[in-house]
């Protein structure tokens, strides 16, 4: 899309539109050198009251369908709880959320801010395990390479709903 003053204008209704056919609109930012590919919702706290989520470090073929099961299984009425571990979303390993700080919001959430008038939704990082290992980034054992690569979106950089030993490794 060619940048134009009604650009934001644009994509804001463009989200609307695919929010409201869709549940919520599948938005990819593509690996930088300094940042991993990730993918967001924009939508699911306007049709369904549940958080935007964001999911970090998968190719956009995978990253699509996950985020398009989350969105179809808080239209059911889901609440994903921060610390506990959910399967279905990965086919061979568990996954858990985080409540995601407010300052990543720009850099993570940028559309669904454009789409909402502001910062003022919830929004959860899905965080994954280590393919190889089933590590997630805050484990013991876990590379540091991962722990860059999926970087958790929290006030302080760490997991601030996991008890080790208790939900979970």
């Amino acid at each position: 899309m060619t940048v134009t003053p009604d650009a934001p204008d644009q994509l804001r209704d463009r989200l609307l539109r695919t929010a409201e056919r869709h549940g919520a609109a599948v938005v990819h930012v593509d690996e930088e050198e300094q940042h991993p590919p990730y993918a967001f919702s924009a939508g699911v706290w306007r049709r369904f009251g549940k958080p935007e989520v964001v999911v970090i470090g998968l190719p956009q073929e995978v990253a699509h369908p996950v985020v398009n099961t989350y969105t179809a299984r808080a239209a059911r009425g889901e609440r994903f709880v921060p610390g506990r571990l959910y399967e279905g979303f990965l086919a061979e390993q568990p996954v858990t959320f985080e409540r995601i700080s407010g300052v990543h919001y720009p850099q993570y959430l940028g559309s669904a801010v454009l789409l909402h008038d502001g910062d003022d939704f919830p929004g959860l990082q899905m965080v994954l395990p280590e393919p190889r290992t089933g590590l997630f980034p805050w484990s013991e054992g876990a590379s540091e390479e991962f722990r860059q690569y999926q970087p958790v979106l929290t006030d302080s950089g760490l997991p601030e709903n996991w008890t080790p030993g208790v939900d979970g490794a």
